[in-house]
């Protein structure tokens, strides 16, 4: 991080998770220390989710690496996922932008993706009635609905957008995405300066790899939300580029916008570190620490601008320590 040359102080805060982002943290000096963590869905020991849980809550806030999710093992229930239900963070946010210095098919992208975090599909509630005949249910509740969407609306209003987008299946599921889209509708007019719209969610893929200008801020039920986000982010340029954040009432996790583990680059020094980056200007923002976000993220960018990191990523020349 060769651009980063201001220097500031203040009081010293508290996170956890991060051991190379400290070394970022400190160049740029963030007011920021930190406390590693490790997670690994290796081990299926609860006392390590639970060091994990208990430190945020310490925290307050956390830069977070995806934890691999054994999805071929029934009954064991995503280390991510748990980590989100158990502290409550309901709203995954995800800015998906164009930038400088990355070529895409659409350039002008700004959408600001907030997804519904800790119901939907992601209950895990699923059981075999019979072999062969497997149940999943999907739960929406009107109190997480309205939380989402106020949050929504609230972040489209002070963050100074023109329009939000329901996203929804509730011409098939009428009765919980149709309570979704209800909610969001009522939560619609009590922002009458905001312009809504609601759209199925099979024809907001479509939209969003054809027209993705159209749209600025984006609400959706939790599974839709998983889907849109990914291709939020491969418009702008990948899975290493984009952050997301974890905002629940008390505390924030911080982490890569897809929750990609790139285990399939693991030891290579070649994946591209600009997502976890850039989830740490995310928490000096969530801090109030918006100079010192400032000072990263046009360091991040020009880095890219200057052709110094040649896209794609993986067919890169240079190593991330030369980087």
């Amino acid at each position: 991080m060769g651009h980063v040359k201001h220097v500031f102080n203040a009081m010293r805060k508290r996170t956890c998770i991060g051991r190379d982002w400290s070394v970022c943290y400190r160049v740029a000096d963030v007011p920021v220390d930190f406390e590693d963590i490790y997670l690994d869905s290796a081990h299926d020991a609860d006392t390590d989710l639970a060091h994990a849980v208990l430190a945020v809550k310490r925290n307050r806030v956390a830069l977070k690496g995806n934890v691999e999710t054994k999805h071929l093992k029934p009954g064991f229930v995503s280390h991510n996922l748990l980590l989100r239900v158990s502290l409550d963070l309901f709203a995954n946010v995800i800015h998906c932008r164009s930038i400088p210095g990355v070529s895409t098919r659409h350039g002008d992208v700004d959408i600001v993706v907030i997804r519904e975090n800790t119901e939907g599909e992601y209950k895990s509630l699923e059981h075999e009635n019979v072999p062969g005949v497997v149940e999943s249910l999907k739960v929406i509740t009107r109190e997480s609905s309205k939380r989402i969407a106020r949050y929504a609306f609230e972040y489209a209003r002070q963050q100074g957008r023109k329009k939000v987008t329901a996203v929804h299946k509730a011409n098939i599921m009428k009765l919980s995405d149709g309570m979704f889209l209800d909610t969001c509708r009522q939560m619609a007019a009590e922002y009458p300066e905001l312009k809504f719209e609601d759209m199925i969610v099979d024809n907001t893929c479509m939209q969003l790899v054809s027209r993705p200008q159209q749209f600025d801020v984006m609400v959706m039920p939790n599974l839709y939300g998983n889907i849109v986000s990914n291709i939020g982010c491969s418009l702008v340029g990948g899975p290493g580029l984009t952050a997301g954040s974890n905002i629940g009432s008390d505390f924030a996790i911080f982490e890569m916008g897809t929750r990609n583990t790139g285990k399939s680059i693991a030891g290579e020094n070649i994946a591209n570190p600009s997502a976890m980056l850039m989830a740490g200007v995310e928490l000096c923002r969530y801090l109030g620490l918006a100079r010192h976000a400032d000072v990263i993220e046009k360091s991040i960018w020009r880095t890219i601008s200057e052709d110094k990191v040649p896209f794609p990523f993986s067919r890169i020349t240079i190593t991330l320590l030369q980087i």
